[in-house]
């Protein structure tokens, strides 16, 4: 019995320490890498995304440019738990949702109403460097879109 409980107890402590290592592994500061970015011609840019804790949240800032060129800057505070929440400063969504997929892998979804405009993944490197964003959605005019965003953790 007593080594059931060692093991049971070394399971959950390694699972915290994964879970704490690529949550950790998120947070910061993220600058695009446009040599490495397949983006979608004439859609927006994210130059600058900064995952900071925020209570037992996590508030996402993303600052870049439209289409036009024009500077864009929004914000997200939510949770690693698939459930949406407000975002304020992006005209193509009013909320968005992040969860964990796998220790390096996150879903994210981005809604303006009911309707999804934009969905994708965010992969994390092995040595948190690096982490790429795949999305495909709709851009404001209704076409379809696809990017790939490679950052840089600063």
């Amino acid at each position: 019995m007593k080594v059931k409980k060692i093991v049971m107890t070394l399971a959950v402590c390694f699972i915290g320490i994964g879970v704490c290592c690529a949550q950790s592994s998120l947070m910061g500061t993220w600058k695009l890498n446009e040599a490495k970015s397949k983006l979608a011609p004439g859609g927006p840019k994210n130059n600058t995304v900064v995952y900071e804790a925020a209570g037992d949240s996590i508030k996402v800032t993303i600052d870049g440019v439209d289409g036009a060129g024009s500077p864009t800057h929004s914000e997200w505070t939510g949770k690693l738990d698939g459930k949406f929440y407000p975002v304020t400063g992006d005209p193509n969504s009013d909320s968005r949702s992040l969860e964990r997929r796998t220790t390096h892998k996150f879903g994210f979804t981005a809604k303006k109403g009911e309707k999804v405009t934009i969905s994708g993944t965010i992969i994390l490197s092995v040595n948190g460097k690096s982490r790429t964003v795949i999305a495909t959605g709709t851009d404001a005019q209704g076409k379809k879109m696809k990017s790939e965003a490679v950052y840089d953790k600063q």
